[in-house]
């Protein structure tokens, strides 16, 4: 594939429909941006050399130019001194001058019109590359986002998953034997607290019994 069909490969390229289509869209970018970034060198160099072209054939046209001057100043002169002959030969030459002007002046404007586009097509290659590497990192994060959380679906979805959660509940049911057996040694048996508290309780209703004997008392 030469340089110029492959540049306009990448520059009427949509990187988005590229991008979709790729298995690996992180490997996609970058060789996208290689790609981009080895025609802009090669399309850079050929420009200079055209632009070199341009200088050549500028050049040539002004010395082409600058004969038909001279020839026609020399027909003048030979006609100025009755040499007609010598007239027509010096006009024959300006002749011959002015038409390979006139063809090294179609072949530069061919090239001016190449180098307009290229230019062109350059600009719009540096617009895609630049879009490219702003949106290198993004996609990058976005793809290993995906491929976190892709990890993690087929983890939860996984028989590991739900085999741990039922150790898990095992050894809970385990515990909660164990603090029954605990508890069961405890029954019957009061603590400290307990036994005050119980006072406490006795203290009370005795003394709503005295209370009570009291106004009884007072009846009678």
């Amino acid at each position: 594939m030469g340089i110029f069909s492959r540049f306009a490969d990448i520059v009427n390229s949509n990187i988005n429909a590229i991008l979709d289509k790729a298995e690996d869209p992180e490997k996609m970018v970058r060789l996208i941006i290689q790609e981009m970034e080895d025609t802009l060198v090669e399309v850079r160099s050929t420009s200079a050399k055209t632009l070199a072209e341009k200088k050549e054939l500028t050049r040539r046209v002004e010395q082409l130019n600058a004969q038909t001057h001279q020839w026609q100043e020399k027909a003048e002169l030979a006609l100025s001194k009755d040499r007609e002959d010598l007239a027509r030969a010096a006009l024959l030459e300006r002749q011959k001058s002015e038409e390979a002007a006139q063809s090294v002046k179609s072949e530069l404007e061919h090239v001016e019109t190449h180098i307009e586009k290229l230019q062109q097509e350059v600009t719009t290659l540096q617009e895609k590359l630049a879009d490219a590497k702003a949106r290198q990192k993004a996609i990058v994060l976005r793809q290993r986002s995906a491929e976190s959380r892709l990890e993690v679906k087929k983890a939860l979805d996984s028989s590991k998953v739900e085999d741990a959660l039922n150790r898990f509940e095992r050894y809970e049911s385990k515990i909660d034997g164990l603090e029954s057996q605990i508890e069961s040694y405890d029954l019957g048996k009061k603590s400290l607290a307990d036994e005050i508290a119980d006072l406490q309780k006795n203290e009370k209703i005795d003394d709503e019994l005295a209370e009570l004997k009291k106004k009884l008392a007072n009846d009678k």
